[in-house]
Parts: structure tokens; sequence; C-alpha cells
């Protein structure tokens, strides 16, 4: 086959896809080609730096075994680079198994408690308002935020507390996508307060699953060329067809052209979550950045201003305010202060997940990860992530918001919720990274907003992002942009494989089950109980609350609500 094909950006999305154009379209690698604007693959799954000079992760990906799907369905033919002999799958299932996921820290207040979460603190009226939720169809919600759906005591919830630390979601985001999560991760809704549901990488995304992708496609003869900022898409139209054929983009100040031919294919990234991020340093706060600094929505804003069914961008990139957090990545080169944060958090590296500080003005939160974290990191090098949700308020030691600080200063702030002695400070780098669309994935938008990968009227085009529609699934996740880009490449190769199916956990009696008894655990520990009854002979038992769930109650519910 000599049909070519060509990537508008080098994220993990157009990874999968080239992956599945040569396993499954019959494509070679010599005739594939990414353009990228970095000068590295992965995208927002990235991992860098030295011991010198400190490393970063802009971002941190929690996986879900029982819910990605598509992912480990790359994973297991793609072999490990760590781990000689195995596929990634394998050795991601091997790590797994030993070092478990058990937050002991979940959330700490300010006086250094670690408070009791094992309930979610609702009342009757937040359970009635999720109960509606869940019934609702994506057409009666629309564009709705999570603060048009929930009363303002369903924001003090020890499950709205958990739930935004974990998945970055904001009350201004979109209820449709906090719907679907609930849909998706309703198995790890009683494992809140533990995490325990959890898949990790043995180390760091960018070497556990990037590179060996990397590696494998370019042994199959893929090509990145790195630096490339496209700026469009010509395209032919014909009676109402759509044909991409010149690939228009700018590479060391020269603009320059790739010719498209009819039966060529191009995948577009329609945007990047960590577009027009910065990094600063120990005395240096990162810059900055905003709309008109981004690149990789470019594409997707030309043809969605002259052809149907190409979506529409503006609702996930208009209010950055809105979309932006900070991140930081910690260096240290100094076991006794980072016993002093394991210490803190009371669990050994990696297993720990996220430690939240409830009080914190900027909602900060800490992940020690396992180590080593990087390649090439020694035994004497120790890494720590963390981030802040509400970067643009003033600190509560730091007389400063999150996004004036520089990397030490963030350090201080830490230092001071996990009561580290300021002595032990010594021998640490802190790198900040300001991300202006890092959630805008989230933001409130209409079903139409979002193109399908395939759009109807495209003859050799497709998108591959967390800003596709595919219905029921969550975007935030690499299982999404993995699906995208199966999606795509089966529906423009004409592929008839099966694409694997979205598990609706949701939809298991036992799930909604454990749930149920979640959702009505007392704050004090104790449960909520009834009696039991026996359902009609099929040996399974049931609270007698689950008859809540009917349909007579859940019509009273969404009523009561509007």
């Amino acid at each position: 086959m000599d049909r070519k094909a060509y990537f508008i950006g080098g994220g993990i999305g157009s990874l999968a896809a080239a992956f599945f154009l040569i396993r499954d379209a019959g494509f070679q690698g010599k005739n594939i080609k990414v353009f990228e604007e970095l000068t590295i693959a992965g995208g927002s799954m990235d991992g860098n730096g030295s011991v010198e000079k400190g490393f970063l992760c802009r971002g941190g990906r929690m996986m879900n075994a029982a819910t990605y799907e598509c992912f480990h369905n790359i994973m297991k033919e793609i072999p490990s680079i760590q781990s000689p002999g195995k596929t990634v799958f394998e050795e991601l299932q091997d790590f797994n198994k030993v070092t478990k996921t058990h937050a002991n820290s979940r959330v700490v207040d300010r006086n250094g408690c670690r408070l009791e979460v094992d309930s979610m603190n609702f009342n009757n009226r937040d359970r009635m308002q999720l109960l509606a939720l869940t019934l609702a169809s994506e057409e009666e919600i629309g564009n709705a935020l999570i603060t048009d759906w929930f009363s303002p005591e369903f924001f003090q919830t020890h499950f709205w507390l958990m739930w935004t630390s974990t998945f970055a979601f904001q009350p201004w985001h979109s209820v449709v996508e906090l719907k679907r999560y609930n849909q998706r991760f309703l198995h790890m809704f009683p494992n809140m307060q533990t995490l325990s549901d959890l898949e990790r990488t043995p180390l760091n995304q960018y070497d556990s699953v990037i590179a060996p992708m990397v590696k494998y496609l370019q042994e199959k003869g893929v090509t990145c060329e790195f630096g490339c900022v496209v700026e469009d898409l010509a395209v032919n139209e014909s009676n109402k067809r759509l044909t991409a054929k010149t690939i228009i983009y700018k590479k060391g100040g020269n603009t320059l052209k790739c010719e498209v031919a009819p039966t060529d294919l191009v995948f577009i990234q329609n945007g990047c979550m960590t577009d027009a991020s910065t990094t600063g340093g120990w005395k240096k706060a990162a810059p900055q950045t905003g709309i008109k600094d981004q690149n990789s929505f470019k594409v997707w804003q030309s043809l969605a201003s002259k052809y149907e069914h190409m979506g529409n961008p503006q609702p996930f990139i208009r209010n950055t305010a809105e979309s932006q957090w900070h991140s930081f990545t910690v260096t240290m080169k100094n076991e006794a202060l980072f016993k002093a944060f394991t210490d803190y958090q009371m669990n050994s590296p990696g297993t720990g997940a996220l430690m939240t500080f409830k009080d914190s003005n900027w909602l900060m939160s800490l992940v020690i990860a396992y180590q080593p974290h990087f390649v090439g990191q020694d035994k004497d090098t120790k890494i720590m992530w963390g981030y802040g949700l509400f970067p643009n308020k003033i600190g509560n030691y730091v007389n400063k918001s999150m996004l004036e600080c520089t990397g030490e200063e963030i350090f201080y702030e830490l230092c001071q919720h996990c009561r580290i002695a300021p002595e032990l400070v010594h021998d640490v780098v802190n790198i900040p990274c300001f991300m202006p669309f890092i959630t805008a994935q989230f933001m409130p938008r209409l079903k139409t907003d979002r193109p399908v990968p395939h759009p109807k009227n495209a003859e050799n085009f497709g998108f591959i992002s967390q800003f596709v529609e595919i219905p029921n699934d969550v975007v935030f996740t690499v299982e999404y942009s993995c699906r995208a880009a199966q999606m795509a490449v089966y529906s423009l190769c004409n592929i008839k494989k099966q694409i694997p199916k979205i598990s609706r956990y949701d939809r298991k009696l036992s799930v909604k089950f454990r749930a149920l008894k979640k959702v009505f655990r007392k704050s004090d520990g104790t449960q909520f109980e009834r009696k039991h009854k026996k359902c009609c002979g099929c040996g399974l038992v049931k609270l007698g609350l689950v008859g809540a769930v009917g349909a007579g109650v859940a019509f009273a519910a969404k009523k009561m609500l509007e």
C-alpha cells in the first residue's frame, strides 16, 4: 500500500492512530509522518529534565485498568523498554500488583489532621440531585454548569472535595462531563477516599508509555518532523464533500506546504490541554499566557469557521481563567527532607496517590512518586509532583497568588502545609508550570460543539484529541485519545473489526448496590441501615432503599429539582 498518512500533532492520540494504521489498515510505517510543534513526541504525556537542573512533568495521569480498554489493547503489543521481554501492558500489570495504591492521608486540614472522608457527607437534597442527574439525558442538560444543577451545600461535601482534587473539575465546568464521569467510574465510587482502584505507571508516563510507543513506531519507519506549527489545512469542496489537499505549516520562520493526495489521510489533533504552557524555576515564576499564544486549536478554528460538522472550538478556548491551573515538580537530593514528606503523608512513595490540603487557598494536592520516577534519576534524587486548582488566589503563607510565585515560594507554601522544618530545606529544586487550557475539555458545551472523529462530510481527514465527541466516554483520560484514534482510523479506512466496547459498570446491579451504600453512609462512619428483603428468587440481597432508584421516585426527584 502506497497511501500516506499525515498527523497534525504528536500526542498519544496520533501515536495510537499510527499504531492502528500499521496493524489494522496495512499502512507502511515509512508512509506515515507526524508534524509536531515541540521537540519531542508525546504531547501532554511528557517527562523530562536532569538531576542538576530538575525534572518536570506538566501533568500526571491516573489510570484505571477496568476502563482503559483501547489503551490496554495497544499496550499489549508495544514492547517495554525498561523490562525486556515484556510488553508495556505486562509491565504495568506487574508493577501495580506489587505497588498498590491506598491513600492514608487523602485529605488533610489546616491543623494537619487526616479527615475521615469515608462518607460522602451528602444530605438528602444532594442525593436527589445526583439521582436526577443520573436519569437526565444529555439533551435535557445541554450546556449547563455544575452549579446550575447542584445547590451550594453540595460543594461542601467530602464527595466534591475528593472529586474536584482527583479529576480537576470546577463548579463552573460542564455538568454533562460530571454525569459521564459518574457513569464511567461508578465502580470506583466506594473507594474514593483511598483511590485504591487507580493504576500507575512505574516511571512517569513519557518514559513508561510514550518512549516505548515512539521506539516501536520508529522501528516501523514512522517519521516525526519537530518544530512545526501547522497553520491551516486547505481542502477541496465538491458537493459538500471535503477533501484535504495541503497542510500549511511554519518551521524555522519559513512557511512550508505538504501536498496531500486525495487517497492520503490526515489526522488532526484539534486542541491540546497543555498548549501555551510555560515553566518557571526556583527563582522565577512561570510566565502567564493566553488564547493568543495557542497553536493547537488553529486548524480546528479554521475548518469550523468554513464548514459544517466541524464543531465549535470557542466554548473551550474563550475563557482561560476558567480552564487554567498550576502544577509543580520537586527534585531533591535530600533524604531527610524527602522522609519528612513521606512521614507526613503516612505512605511509602508511590502508594499514597493524592494528598489534598483541604484548607489551602490554592487547593493544593501533592503526589509522592514511586522512586525512581525518571530515566536518568539516581538513587539519591527524589521526585514529588503537585498542583493547585485555584492559582489566582493568594496563598495561606505566601502573600501572592500561585500564578505570581516562584518555585521557591510555592515550595515554601507546601512546606508550611506539611509542617516541614525550615532547616531541612536545602538541595531542592521546584519547577512551576502554568497551563491555561489544562481543563478546557471540561468547559460547558453543546454536543455539537465537538466534532466526531470522522465527520460525515470529510473524505480523507478526521480528528483525534480530547475535543472530539465519543458518546459515554470521558475526556481528560489517556483512554479517550486512544479510542478517538481507533475510531478515526477504522472509519476512514473502512475497517470492520470490533473496537473494544466501553465498559458500563454503571449498569451492573452489584456496582449500583455498592455505590448506593456509599451515598447513604453517615459522616460518623456508621452505615445507614434499612431492613433487608430478598429479590424474587434470584438470591441477591438488596437494601430496601434500592427501591428509591425506581421510576416513581426518580421522576419525582427530577420534577422536584426543575
